[in-house]
């Protein structure tokens, strides 16, 4: 039976390297993205490289009865083989309720509308940061049970309540919200583990992309993160793109529920106290 794979955030950044990738071993791809002009540009783009067909999808991530069409189209075209949820958006582009929306509660959605199209062999990476890794604290285990249910439909109240005004600073919710992903991950993978399916997460550190070099602008700080980066410099687009197409491709069948953190090492030299100053090589 034809083989499909789906891509979110596929109009640009990692999403579109992403597209790139998982090209390589789908019969079928589509290409999600709301913005339609970036959509059509990415598919032009890829239709000159591969032989896969290429179909943009327009969608918004958020809107659930749009993700319903998404894996009803997905199963009229085939067997579901690869998914790369790479939509999201950071801390400068919206406020704290918007980001726990798109990052978490539309990446839960998105998993709970493709879960009956999952199979033997289907491999879903949904995106997360390093954001969450960076800080040593843990959680109390009654905002993690609220944090665990994110297609609650008092969700983001419940969570306000259990975390406090702080989550209201972007970078906060940022942080916690790809926590939640982190953990939503390793639920996912239990529930498909069953039926042959597998899902990981991958936590990109300061990644070159439109958006990472809008949060450096905002936030110049960000540039000390650099110096402290075991490698010296921010990571590339299809690096990251290349550690999500291994984790979807069959030679990684035995890896699911985990996260694969793509940072240049800078979690590493944080944890460890490191006070060197790399440089780039």
């Amino acid at each position: 039976m034809s083989t499909v794979g789906i891509v979110t955030g596929a109009g640009r950044g990692m999403g579109f390297e992403c597209a790139r990738r998982v090209a390589a071993f789908v019969d079928t791809l589509l290409l999600v993205d709301r913005d339609e002009e970036l959509l059509s540009t990415a598919a032009g783009s890829l239709a000159g490289e591969r032989h896969t067909r290429l179909e943009p999808f327009v969608l918004d991530v958020t809107d659930r009865a749009g993700l319903a069409r998404l894996a009803g189209r997905a199963g009229e075209l085939g067997t579901l083989r690869a998914v790369a949820h790479a939509a999201g958006i950071s801390p400068t582009m919206a406020d704290w309720r918007s980001i726990f929306t798109v990052d978490l509660m539309a990446t839960a959605q998105l998993a709970e509308a493709l879960r009956p199209l999952a199979t033997v062999g289907t491999a879903s990476v949904y995106f997360a940061s390093m954001a969450p890794l960076l800080d040593p604290s843990v959680p109390e285990p009654a905002v993690l049970a609220v944090l665990d249910d994110p297609l609650h439909e008092q969700f983001l109240d419940r969570l306000r309540d259990a975390i406090g005004p702080a989550v209201e600073n972007a970078g906060v919710a940022y942080a916690w919200a790809k926590r939640g992903v982190h953990r939503f991950v390793q639920q996912e993978a239990v529930r498909l583990g069953p039926v042959g399916a597998r899902v990981c997460s991958v936590s990109p550190g300061m990644i070159d992309t439109p958006q990472g070099r809008q949060e450096a602008a905002t936030h110049p700080s960000m540039d000390a993160m650099i110096v402290r980066t075991p490698l010296g410099r921010r990571g590339r687009a299809e690096e990251v793109a290349a550690v999500a197409a291994f984790a979807l491709s069959a030679d990684a069948g035995f890896l699911t529920g985990t996260d694969l953190l793509v940072d240049g090492g800078i979690c590493a030299a944080v944890r460890a106290g490191a006070g060197w100053v790399a440089t780039s090589p």
